[in-house]
């Protein structure tokens, strides 16, 4: 067999067990959220987060927007949030604050699974990201208040196609998301192969060595988070099970990566659908990175304060 097609061959391999691995993941969760959207549970939660929005300076009718959005995925929340626009009006600052909210907690129950699946604890996950983005969004409108900016009413210049709310169509539309999630496997494996292959991947780590150990990690972490903080953390998150798993990465460095892509993940794709609905590149890129980097920098601090067996104990299993 000739080099290239053995590549292909090994990549193909390698991509059909990580998406089967993140299959049995999704699969299962996904249909415990269709049951919570179907039985009404989305708006029940929205419904007791509506006091906490007014800390943040939004509506109250915005719990539902977040809830949904952390149940569901950011498309849903995106929904709900599209409908409330029609009766209600918002300021850019308002829709910049709920926007890094979402960011930070969203598709939680199929992301918090697949950071289990990588050995950090779930109640960690959980508490880290919801309790992230409601003090990220506290911290935003607090600033965004004293400035006096982005007080203009948003504008928003897309709006999500309306899903298939049938059975069939639901059905239908997760399998073709099965399919692009192998599709993308495929090619970020191959893409990371090739790399290695020509020493690109490590010119990449010497780039982002300092920053990394600046947060705690080795270079070796580093390719994976990288495709996490840019792709999302379903692929990244994916891809550091595959290796924590081999052994070719430490606990450690597994619980930090997944910690840092829950933070701020997807920062491309994501970043841009929220400024199409009239949220400020300045407050969701700018200022949750900077906010993720401290809260990385507490969480860094406190491993390092705790023995490894109280790390493995209440940290990463």
């Amino acid at each position: 067999m000739n080099p290239i097609r053995s590549i292909l061959w090994e990549t193909g391999k390698d991509a059909i067990s990580t998406t089967m691995m993140l299959l049995k993941i999704m699969i299962p969760v996904s249909i415990i959220v269709k049951l919570f959207e179907m039985t009404g549970l989305i708006t029940v939660i929205g419904t007791q987060l509506s006091p906490v929005m007014q800390f943040v300076g939004l509506p109250g009718e915005t719990g539902l927007v977040w809830a949904t959005a952390m149940i569901t995925n950011i498309y849903g929340g995106l929904l709900v949030f599209i409908t409330l626009s029609s009766q209600m009006t918002f300021t850019i600052a308002q829709v910049t604050v709920l926007a890094t909210m979402i960011l930070v907690a969203h598709s939680l129950p199929i992301e918090v699974t697949i950071a289990r699946k990588a050995g950090v604890r779930i109640w960690f996950t959980l508490l880290l990201r919801i309790s992230c983005a409601f003090v990220f969004g506290m911290i935003l409108f607090r600033v965004i208040a004293l400035s006096g900016f982005l007080q203009d009413p948003s504008v928003m210049v897309w709006q999500p196609e309306t899903m298939n709310t049938t059975l069939l169509g639901w059905i239908l539309g997760q399998l073709k998301n099965y399919l692009i999630i192998f599709v993308i496997v495929f090619s970020l494996l191959l893409l990371l192969r090739t790399l290695e292959h020509i020493g690109v991947i490590k010119k990449i780590n010497k780039i982002f060595e300092p920053g990394l150990e600046r947060l705690g990690m080795s270079k070796e972490a580093g390719p994976l988070t990288i495709i996490g903080i840019t792709l999302g953390i379903s692929y990244g998150g994916g891809l550091i099970i595959k290796e924590a798993r081999s052994g070719r990465l430490t606990p450690k460095d597994a619980f930090l990566s997944v910690s840092l892509m829950g933070l701020s993940h997807s920062l491309i794709e994501d970043t841009l659908l929220m400024m199409t609905i009239g949220a400020s590149l300045v407050g969701i890129l700018v200022g949750r990175v900077v906010l993720t980097i401290f809260a990385m920098s507490g969480i860094i601090w406190i491993i390092k304060k705790i023995s490894p067996s109280l790390f493995q104990r209440w940290f990463y299993r």
